[in-house]
C-alpha cells in the first residue's frame, strides 16, 4: 500500500484545500442559519473540479483514484462538514447512475452533476422502515411504459434543494424483501410529487426533508438496473460512501483538535500554559492517534476499492467508528476550551449536532457492526 501524493493528486487537493479555506470556513455558521447550501458554491466547486472527481472523464469528471476523492472530500470537510454530504452524494449518485442508468440517463445527469449544476440526493429511509431499509413500502407499479410510484420517504438529504433523486421502490411481492426493490432517477419537478422540510438539530443547511409520491409517473428508461434487483445491486455502492463519510467525520475532529493545541498554547492557568498539564495534554496526544488510525483505515478502504478488491468490512468499520470517534473529540475539545467552548461563541456545538447525525444516517453503528460480525462469521452464523 502507498498513500503517497503524486503531484496530479497534490494539485486537485491543494484546490479543495485553498477553497475550503477561502470560500468554505467563513460561512459554515451562516448556512446552518440560512438551512440551505448556495447552489453558486456547488456550481464553483463543480467548475473547479471538485465534484465527483473519481467518476468517468466521458461526463466532464477527473477519472481520478477513489482515494484521490477521498483526499479532496477531507479538504472540502475541513472547511464546512456539511458541504462535504455534497461531494458524498455527487459520487454516490454519480457511481450509481454510470453503472446502472441506460447512456442517454446518464448523459444527460452526469455532467450537470459534476459540473454542479443540478444537486442529487438518495431517498431509501421511509418512516416505519429506518435501519431495514429493505422493508421498503413505496410501492412502483408498471402502467403504459411507465411506473406509478405511491408512497413517501423521509430523512433524505438535500431533499428540498436536490434536483434529482435515486428513489427505491417496492416492484415485487412485500415477501420478496430486499428481492423485489427496485432503484429510479426520479427528477424532482415531477407532477404528483412534494417535498416538505424535516427540522433537525444538526446539519441544517443540508436538511433531513421528505418526498412524498402521489402516483408520480416515472418513465420505465430511468429505472436503474434490473427490475426486482436494485436494492443488491445499487446498495454495494454504499460500501465507498461509508468510507467517505468517515474521512468527513475524521476531518471534523482534526480541525477541532488542531484548534484545542493552539489554544492550550496560549491560555494560562495557575501561573502556567494549559499544555503545561498533563490532563490537558493526554486527552489530545489519544485523539491524534485514534483519528491518525481513522484516517489510515478510511484511505486502506479506499485504496481498496481502487485495486477492485472487497472492502465492504472496513468501510463498516469507517463508518461507524468515524462517527463515534468524531463526536467523542469535538466533545473533548469543546470541554478543554471550558465555559467559552460550551457557548455558541465557537463552532464545537455545532460540530456536535452535525456529526451526531451521521451515527445515525447512512447506517446506525449496531447495522455496520452487524455487517462487519456477517462478514467474519457468515451470515448464516450471525442472523437478524
Amino acid at each position: 500500500m502507498d498513500f503517497s501524493v503524486n503531484p496530479e493528486q497534490e494539485a486537485v487537493i491543494d484546490v479543495a484545500r485553498r477553497f475550503a479555506i477561502e470560500h468554505l470556513a467563513p460561512g459554515y455558521r451562516k448556512r446552518e442559519k440560512q438551512g440551505r447550501v448556495e447552489r453558486t458554491l456547488v456550481a464553483d466547486m463543480g467548475r473547479l473540479g471538485l465534484l465527483g472527481v473519481e467518476l468517468p472523464k466521458e461526463f466532464g469528471a477527473r477519472g481520478a483514484e477513489y482515494v484521490t476523492s477521498g483526499l479532496v472530500l477531507e479538504a472540502i470537510a475541513r472547511g464546512d462538514f456539511n458541504v462535504g454530504y455534497v461531494n458524498i452524494l455527487v459520487s454516490l449518485v454519480g457511481q450509481i447512475i454510470a453503472r446502472f442508468a441506460m447512456p442517454e440517463i446518464a448523459r444527460e445527469w452526469l455532467p450537470e452533476m459534476i459540473a454542479g449544476r443540478k444537486l442529487p440526493s438518495l431517498a431509501l429511509t421511509e418512516p416505519r422502515g429506518g435501519s431495514d431499509a429493505a422493508n421498503i413500502q413505496l410501492s412502483a407499479k408498471r402502467q403504459d411504459g411507465a411506473y406509478v410510484l405511491t408512497g413517501e420517504k423521509v430523512s433524505i438529504g438535500l431533499a428540498t434543494q436536490a434536483d434529482l433523486s435515486i428513489v427505491f421502490a417496492r416492484t415485487g411481492a412485500p415477501e420478496d424483501g430486499a428481492k423485489g426493490v427496485t432503484a429510479f432517477l426520479v427528477p424532482l419537478d415531477i407532477p404528483g410529487l412534494t417535498r416538505a422540510v424535516k427540522e433537525r438539530i444538526g446539519s441544517r443547511c443540508v436538511g433531513g426533508g421528505s418526498l412524498s409520491f402521489d402516483g408520480v409517473k416515472v418513465p420505465a428508461h430511468y429505472r436503474l438496473g434490473e427490475e426486482n434487483k436494485g436494492f443488491v445491486q445499487v446498495m454495494q455502492g454504499f460500501d465507498y460512501s461509508r468510507a467517505l463519510i468517515g474521512l468527513q467525520c475524521v476531518s471534523l475532529a482534526q480541525l477541532s483538535v488542531d484548534e484545542t493545541w493552539a489554544s492550550i498554547k496560549s491560555r494560562q492557568s495557575f501561573g502556567k500554559p494549559l499544555s503545561a498539564f498533563q490532563g490537558v495534554t493526554f486527552p489530545l496526544a489519544e485523539a491524534e492517534t485514534q483519528l491518525s488510525a481513522a484516517r489510515l483505515l478510511c484511505l486502506y478502504a479506499l485504496w481498496l476499492k481502487d485495486k477492485n478488491l472487497p472492502h465492504t468490512t472496513e468501510a463498516a468499520m469507517c463508518k461507524w467508528w468515524g462517527a463515534k470517534l468524531s463526536f467523542d473529540v469535538v466533545h473533548q475539545c469543546l470541554l478543554l476550551h471550558g465555559h467559552l467552548g460550551y457557548s455558541t461563541d465557537l463552532p464545537f456545538e455545532q460540530r456536535l449536532r452535525d456529526v451526531l447525525g451521521l451515527e445515525i444516517g447512512d447506517g446506525t453503528a449496531q447495522i455496520m457492526k452487524l455487517i462487519i460480525a456477517r462478514q467474519k462469521a457468515g451470515r448464516d452464523a450471525v442472523p437478524n
